[in-house]
């Protein structure tokens, strides 16, 4: 298309260029032409590079875009927390199970089944740029799943004690609900998830096909009886013992293979499947980011991913993706949201998980390294409730409750109210102890009380209920930053920071909890 039309384009300027030829004057301008041709035909050449240039740029960038699904916005929960809860930025990893678009071709299965989250993570983004925590959620984890929303646009109820990896299924949609499982790690976390980003067999495939293949450790011989527990015979070798490179199909199956090795369950793949991310990033790091790499790279990945509105244009996948770029390999983190066996389950370890999520809260790495960019002393002193003098409660009373396992939480922050003139109506434990952050909650007409009330309690949410009530759900993100509470985290607790895998650790170290 581009050859047949730009012939066109000289042949018009040759003849517009043709000047009257009107007696002496001619030579001096045939002079003046003379002097001017080499500046003249480097200026063309810049500008002809720089039209090019820009056009070529902006195909790739309307191509990216064009592969970029996003998903519906709308289905974020109505009380998610302050996006002040964190100094870093999150971002959720889910790796879908659906079979949609093909995907049965990879996975099995019919192409009208429900969605499922194969397996999920949140990537904390410490300030610094310059370390990352990936916190690994076993999908089987009995967890809470806040109200998300339906096809019809109404809303579920809470479910409480419910598997991790149905809330990608809420909706029964084939293409999954990942602003569902969105909402319920934010219930789990307390953390605000900044970005949202799906991965399904496909693109995954691709992506290592891409980069020419990912190294991995297999821990014994695998066979297809070990992928497909449903084979009467063992099958075929698929994987020897030992390291090897896989990509596409291969790379998928080792990446979601968990019989026959280790414990057999999902909890024991875990492991394997921090070391297949690591091994990754280090691929890509090693071949480095140039754009004759970039571009195949970019490409494959906006095919495969589903990403929330905030990550919808290439522009936005790159920059973010750029910004990771500092990261040491070393410095990127992998661990395992605490967790039990509760028979066939998995049950959250506390307190451990709460002071999993209130160190990566204060932006503390594994070893208790303050990663916060230089800011921690100033949020510090903004986050001590007493250090806000101007906030006056005169005429505003107030209830408080604690929703932490610390005893004594609730008469130090009625302490605080009171010190900025609120009347603290009494004080009593919540009815559950695991809000990881605080809450303001308000009845009708109530609203701007609350907001006043909240600025004792930096990164409290807001949320309506019923009556005419106002009271304070105290998290652990307020004992955190409380100075007369238990002092913040310095670092992750032990049962975490033992179990961490550095990106940069050995192919064939622990692979597995079982």
């Amino acid at each position: 298309m581009t050859t047949t039309s730009d012939p066109a384009t000289p042949t018009r300027r040759r003849r517009r260029a043709a000047p009257p030829r009107r007696g002496g004057a001619r030579g001096g301008r045939t002079a003046r032409r003379g002097r001017r041709g080499p500046l003249r035909t480097v200026l063309l050449v810049a500008l002809a590079v720089t039209v090019l240039g820009t056009a070529g740029l902006g195909w790739i960038y309307l191509r990216l875009s064009g592969n970029v699904t996003t998903f519906d916005g709308d289905g974020l929960s109505r009380n998610r927390p302050d996006a002040a809860s964190s100094k870093g930025e999150n971002v959720l990893v889910i790796g879908s199970d659906a079979r949609t678009d093909g995907n049965d071709a990879l996975g099995g299965g019919s192409k009208d089944d429900v969605g499922r989250s194969d397996t999920a993570f949140l990537l904390h983004v410490h300030a610094d740029h310059q370390h990352a925590t990936a916190v690994s959620v076993p999908r089987d984890t009995l967890v809470t799943i806040p109200p998300c929303r339906l096809p019809d646009g109404s809303w579920t109820r809470t479910r409480t004690g419910a598997q991790f990896n149905a809330a990608f299924s809420v909706g029964q949609r084939p293409e999954g609900n990942p602003a569902c499982t969105q909402n319920t790690v934010e219930e789990l976390t307390g953390l605000r998830v900044d970005h949202t980003v799906v991965v399904d067999f496909k693109g995954f495939a691709a992506l290592t096909e891409v980069v020419g293949g990912v190294r991995v450790c297999v821990p014994g011989d695998v066979y297809e009886q070990d992928l497909d527990p449903n084979r009467r015979t063992r099958g075929k070798l698929l994987f020897h013992q030992g390291e090897q490179t896989v990509s596409g199909q291969d790379a998928l199956n080792y990446v979601r293979i968990r019989h026959g090795i280790g414990d057999g369950s999902d909890i024991g793949r875990i492991k394997r499947q921090q070391a297949f991310v690591a091994s990754l990033l280090a691929k890509i790091r090693s071949d480095g980011l140039t754009p004759a790499r970039l571009l195949p790279l970019a490409d494959a990945a906006t095919r495969s991913m589903t990403v929330d509105p905030g990550l919808g244009t290439a522009d936005k996948l790159i920059s973010f993706a750029m910004s990771l770029k500092d990261i040491d390999l070393h410095d990127t983190k992998f661990v395992t949201l605490p967790w039990r066996y509760e028979g066939n389950r998995i049950a959250v370890v506390q307190p451990d998980a709460d002071q999993l999520w209130a160190a990566l809260r204060a932006d503390r790495t594994v070893d208790g390294t303050d990663a916060g960019g230089g800011r921690t002393a100033t949020a510090s002193a903004s986050a001590s409730p007493d250090a806000r003098g101007d906030v006056s409660g005169d005429g505003i009373e107030v209830a408080v409750y604690n929703g932490t396992t610390r005893p004594g939480l609730a008469s130090r922050a009625a302490s605080s109210l009171t010190g900025h003139g609120f009347t603290v109506t009494g004080t009593a434990n919540a009815s559950s102890q695991d809000h990881a952050t605080t809450v303001i909650e308000y009845g009708a007409g109530r609203e701007s009380e609350a907001r006043t009330v909240a600025r004792l309690f930096p990164g409290a949410g807001l949320r309506s209920v019923g009556g005419t009530g106002l009271g304070v759900v105290l998290g652990e993100s307020y004992a955190a930053d409380d100075d007369s509470a238990s002092p913040a985290p310095t670092a992750l607790p032990t049962s975490v920071a033992d179990g961490a895998r550095s990106a940069d650790d050995d192919l064939c170290a622990d692979l597995s909890y079982g």
